[in-house]
């Protein structure tokens, strides 16, 4: 079974920088992390391949050139292959220019449109932007099933049963493969890299993909072919100004508190 893993690198909670020109993320820092949901991902996609013969684990990501120290380590606890997106072209991509250039990047490494014995994996969420849009919209491209919130996995001979998380409770839902399953952090307990593991994914390559390896051009792809914007962003300011108002036995306090809520439009 081909289980195909979307990775992405995201900056830890403490160290998010914005581009206040251009409203997009800086991604070049080197304080950056595994996106938590993405490493479930991949111990779910792993802990199938144990499970299945013959199963391999492709992970691709899209980012700038330190992105591929994310896809190494996940070689390192147990991938087979990574490879990913990195051109200047892809920077400023929304959620849409992104689940694009990765749909097509999904069925450029499968070598063919993906089938039955295909399975893609994601996070249901990244920290960094917290839509859920992408895994999704990459599903809707690429014409096959899709199954969010999910904390269990069985697959089948020609099918997959998940389990999902809904306000109820759960459900289990049947779906035909190939499908796109986006995972919950109840999913499972990632592992760590072996030694073994970090001696394979030191040597093993990480081939590049350019907009022009998926058919992509300056117009669907990177900023120039993501129809959102984000028009500003500013730090915010906080001011308090505190006013005590103290009881009395003629009311005064209350008339008071009464003005200012009525002022401040609340009653």
């Amino acid at each position: 079974m081909n289980l195909l893993v979307l990775l992405k690198q995201v900056p830890g909670t403490s160290n998010v920088k914005m581009d206040e020109k251009t409203g997009t993320m800086v991604r070049t820092d080197h304080e950056n992390v595994i996106n938590p949901l993405d490493e479930n991902a991949l111990a779910a996609a792993l802990e199938l391949k144990r499970s299945i013969d013959g199963s391999k684990v492709t992970v691709l990501s899209m980012g700038p050139p330190p992105a591929s120290r994310a896809l190494r380590e996940a070689i390192a606890m147990g991938a087979d292959e990574a490879h990913l997106l990195c051109h200047r072209g892809f920077a400023g991509s929304d959620t849409l220019a992104t689940a694009r250039a990765l749909a097509l990047a999904i069925e450029h490494v499968a070598g063919r449109r993906l089938g039955p014995n295909d399975l893609v994996l994601c996070g249901e969420r990244a920290t960094d932007g917290e839509t859920g849009q992408v895994g999704p919209m990459i599903s809707a491209m690429l014409d096959i099933a899709v199954a969010t919130y999910v904390r269990g996995i069985e697959v089948k001979q020609d099918h997959v049963v998940v389990e999902r998380v809904v306000e109820e409770g759960f459900e289990r839902v049947r779906m035909p493969l190939p499908a796109l399953v986006t995972v919950v952090k109840d999913i499972n307990q990632p592992g760590f890299p072996t030694l073994p593991g970090k001696l394979a994914a030191k040597a093993a390559p990480v081939p590049l993909l350019t907009p022009d390896d998926l058919g992509l051009t300056r117009d669907t792809a990177g900023l120039t072919g993501s129809p959102t914007r984000v028009v500003q962003v500013f730090r915010p300011k906080f001011a308090r100004d505190t006013v005590l108002r103290r009881q009395d036995s003629g009311g005064a306090a209350v008339g008071s508190l009464v003005d200012l809520l009525i002022e401040k439009e609340v009653i």
